[in-house]
C-alpha cells in the first residue's frame, strides 16, 4: 500500500486544516465551522477573510480595523500600472496580466524581506486590496478608458465594481458581487490552493504563493468553467436556439455541459443554490430574465434526465457567469475574479500550514529504463 499510485493525488490526505471543509455527498461547505449559506447572507466578504486569516469572525471594532486596514491598500505603484497598461495594449489575456502584475507588486511592498510570523499576512492584505485595483485598471485600459482611482469609503465589492465602471453599483449589484466573492473565498485543496501551498512550504514569500495560485487557475481544468457556461448561453441567445434542443444535440454530438458535475460534490453545489437565488433577484431588478430562463430550462431538462440521480448536478459556475454578465463584468475576467476572491483562502492556507511547516515533497514511481551504456558524444 505504501506504493500505491494516486493520480492527481486522488484521495491522499497531505495536511490537516481548519479552514474549510467540503461535503461532497450532502452538498455542504462550511468555512472554520459555518456553513457557507449563513456566511453568505450574513457576512460581508471582509468579515469571511478576517474568519479565515484570524479563526474567528470579528466583532464590530474588530472589523471596522481591519476594514480600514484593508482599504488603505488599495492604491497600486504607478509602475505595476504603467505595467497593466503595456499588458492590455498586447492583447495579453486577463489571467496572464493577472499573474504577472501580482509578482510585480512584491517590488513595491514595504516589508518584502519580512520573514516574522506576521509577514505573510501583512503581505497577505496587500495582495488581497491590490489585485482588484489591477484587474479594474485592466479591463478599463482594454476598453480606452483611463484606471479608475479606489474608493477607500466603499466596500472591497462595492470598490471593485466602481473602479470597473465608473460608477457606484446598486445595492442588489454589490450585495450578489460579495456574496459571490464570499461562495468562491476558500474550498479545500483544489488545485490552486495545494499550489500556493506547496510554494508556501518552501518558506518562499506569499506573493510567490498567490502568483503561483494564479497560474494554475488560469488552467482550463480548474477556473474557466463559468466563463464555458456564459459561452453556451451566448450561443444560444445567437443561434436563437431553445436551449434544451441546444442541450439535446450537444448531447447527441457527445459533448457535455459546463457547468454540471464536480470533483468533490455529488449532488447540486450549495453555492450554486445561493447564486440562482441572486441571479433571480438581479433579473428581476433589471427586467432581463434570459440568462435566467435559460440557465433554469437546462437544469430542470438534465434533472429531469436523471444526471443529478448520477451524481452529476450544476456547480457554482453554472450560475456565476450569469450573475456576473448580468454585473456587467466581461467574459474573459470571470476567473480572474475567482482569484480576486480565492486569494483569500490561498493566503490562509499558507498561513497556515507554515505554522507547522513541512517542505511538500512528494515521490515518483521511475518507470524509465534501466542500465542504460553512456556513449561519448564523438561517438552517437
Amino acid at each position: 500500500m505504501a506504493d500505491e499510485l494516486k493520480r492527481g493525488l486522488e484521495g491522499v490526505l497531505v495536511a490537516e486544516s481548519d479552514l474549510s471543509y467540503v461535503d461532497g455527498e450532502v452538498g455542504k461547505l462550511v468555512y472554520r465551522g459555518y456553513d457557507i449559506e449563513d456566511l453568505a447572507r450574513g457576512a460581508s466578504y471582509e468579515e469571511v477573510l478576517y474568519l479565515l486569516w484570524h479563526g474567528s469572525l470579528p466583532t464590530a471594532a474588530e472589523l471596522d480595523s481591519f476594514v480600514a486596514d484593508l482599504a488603505a491598500e488599495r492604491e497600486v505603484n504607478d509602475g505595476v500600472i504603467e505595467t497593466v497598461r503595456a499588458l492590455a495594449d498586447a492583447g495579453e489575456r486577463p489571467m496572464a496580466a493577472l499573474r504577472t502584475a501580482t509578482s510585480m507588486l512584491s517590488a513595491y511592498d514595504p516589508d518584502n524581506e519580512g520573514d516574522d510570523d506576521g509577514a505573510t499576512l501583512r503581505q497577505g492584505r496587500r495582495i488581497t486590496a491590490k489585485i482588484p485595483t489591477v484587474l479594474a485598471a485592466f479591463e478599463r485600459v482594454r476598453q480606452g478608458e483611463e484606471p479608475v482611482a479606489p474608493d477607500p469609503d466603499l466596500s472591497h465589492a462595492g470598490n471593485f465594481l466602481y473602479m470597473l465602471t465608473g460608477t457606484e453599483p446598486d445595492a442588489v449589484s454589490e450585495e450578489t458581487f460579495d456574496m459571490a466573492l464570499t461562495l468562491h473565498a476558500d474550498h479545500g485543496l483544489n488545485a490552486s490552493t495545494f499550489t500556493a501551498m506547496v510554494i508556501g512550504s518552501t518558506m518562499a514569500d506569499v506573493y510567490s504563493s498567490v502568483t503561483g495560485g494564479i497560474g494554475a487557475l488560469s488552467g482550463s481544468l480548474h477556473g474557466g468553467a463559468n466563463q464555458d457556461v456564459m459561452e453556451v448561453l451566448h450561443d444560444i441567445d445567437d443561434s436563437s436556439k431553445d436551449p434544451v434542443q441546444w442541450v439535446k444535440d450537444t448531447r447527441d454530438d457527445g459533448g457535455r455541459i459546463p457547468g454540471f458535475g464536480h470533483r468533490v460534490y455529488k449532488v447540486k453545489d450549495p453555492r450554486a443554490n445561493i447564486l440562482e437565488e441572486k441571479l433571480r433577484d438581479l433579473a428581476e431588478s433589471s427586467g432581463d430574465t434570459k440568462w435566467l430562463d435559460y440557465t433554469t430550462a437546462i437544469e430542470e431538462y438534465l434533472t429531469d434526465q436523471g444526471l443529478v440521480e448520477k451524481g452529476i448536478a450544476p456547480n457554482v459556475d453554472f450560475y456565476s457567469g450569469s450573475v456576473y454578465d448580468s454585473l456587467g463584468i466581461p467574459v474573459d475576467m470571470y476567473t480572474p475574479i475567482f482569484a480576486m476572491s480565492r486569494v483569500g483562502g490561498w493566503i490562509a492556507h499558507v498561513a497556515e500550514y507554515q505554522e507547522d511547516n513541512r517542505l511538500i515533497r512528494p515521490r515518483a514511481r521511475y518507470t524509465g529504463p534501466e542500465d542504460a551504456a553512456f556513449v561519448p558524444l564523438d561517438e552517437r
